[in-house]
């Protein structure tokens, strides 16, 4: 089990470790970082009222008939052909 550390820095030493690191680990800290603000954006989108409402009103659309995914209407164009 890896060691857990927490740290307070500030954004300029954070900055100038960062400027420490080859391109390498620049690209796996970027991806690091990328994958844990989705994580992020992802739970505050899943506990936005408006986008459950959203999510609510696309769904009725669909149960509806009144939209069709991207599938449905590529198989409707084959057919029409």
């Amino acid at each position: 089990m890896p060691a857990i550390v927490k740290l307070q820095l500030s954004l300029e030493t954070l900055a100038e470790a960062i400027s420490s690191l080859d391109l390498t680990e620049k690209r796996q800290l970027q991806e690091l970082i990328e994958q844990q603000i989705f994580e992020a954006e992802e739970a505050l989108y899943e506990d936005d009222a408006e986008t459950q409402a959203e999510i609510q009103a696309v769904r009725a659309e669909y149960s509806g008939g009144e939209s069709v995914t991207i599938d449905e209407y590529l198989a409707n164009c084959l057919e029409q052909r």
